[in-house]
């Protein structure tokens, strides 16, 4: 079946465009999904809708990609999801993107490894950056809790008066450190 999904980043704007593209390349109106969110959120009811409703053999037809996403992460990450689903995309403007065809496959999967590529090398400078900085006495992290609060935190809670959301606000320690100080004391 073919799908359309259609966004605008606001109330004011108008999907009219879009839904004409969408219906020209042969979608039914009805099968076409529409929103008015900014493409930043995460959070797009009618987006999360379309994809949990795929099926295989479906094909999501999009007017242009930053209609589907503003970043090349999370299109790679929807484009993911598409194809688990045994589903694949197709954008009206950008004709690279058709995951129908093998040309489209193989141009995805080259941008998909360029992006890869490009997060590889993001996490081999930052590895480099902390030995370089290690080499010069400085440790990455948090920096530790200072054992006084760490201490009043401890005994608050062997008092048993308090719950952990209090003894948090009132030392500083969150939960999860609280918790790691208690199982460490055992």
């Amino acid at each position: 079946m073919l799908i359309g999904y259609a966004r605008v980043s606001s109330e004011g704007q108008n999907l009219d465009r879009q839904i004409d593209a969408l219906t020209v390349a042969g979608i039914d109106k009805r099968n076409i999904y529409k929103e008015k969110v900014t493409g930043t959120k995460t959070n797009r009811p009618e987006l999360h809708k379309m994809l949990n409703e795929l099926q295989h053999g479906d094909i999501i037809i999009i007017s242009e990609l930053t209609r589907l996403s503003r970043s090349t992460k999370d299109l790679f990450k929807l484009v993911e999801i598409i194809n688990g689903h045994g589903a694949n995309i197709k954008s009206l403007k950008e004709n690279w993107i058709d995951t129908t065809t093998p040309q489209g496959k193989l141009l995805f999967t080259i941008f998909a490894g360029i992006s890869q590529f490009e997060r590889d090398l993001i996490s081999q400078r930052t590895k480099e950056g902390l030995v370089s900085a290690r080499a010069r006495g400085r440790k990455g992290g948090r920096p530790f809790k200072d054992e006084k609060d760490v201490a009043l935190a401890l005994k608050m809670y062997d008092s048993k008066e308090y719950s952990t959301a209090e003894i948090a606000t009132a030392t500083g320690v969150s939960r999860t450190s609280l918790y790691r100080y208690i199982k460490n004391r055992k």
